[in-house]
């Protein structure tokens, strides 16, 4: 895509919080079936299960993080609320 068409495409909105929260708990969902589902016979594919492995970890680590982020910023709220009373 050239510049001048990614200047006139329309901007595409990027998902909140809650719905990259939805997105990466599919992707741990996926990731723990590969984990637990998946089929080894030979050193190769016991490769891509440690990669699936490492992506279920990163993914439950960013969603760890998020909520994280989430609930800090609710108490922030309430703080607020709280002293402005």
């Amino acid at each position: 895509m050239s510049d001048a068409e990614t200047a006139s495409a329309p901007a595409r909105e990027l998902p909140n919080r809650d719905e990259i929260l939805e997105l990466l708990e599919d992707g741990i969902r996926e990731a723990h079936r590969k984990v637990e589902e998946g089929r080894v016979y030979d050193p190769e594919n016991e490769k891509v299960r440690i990669k699936w492995i490492r992506a279920l970890a990163y993914a439950a680590n960013v969603h760890r993080q998020m909520q994280n982020d989430r609930d800090l910023e609710e108490l922030s709220q309430r703080l607020d609320e709280l002293e402005s009373e």
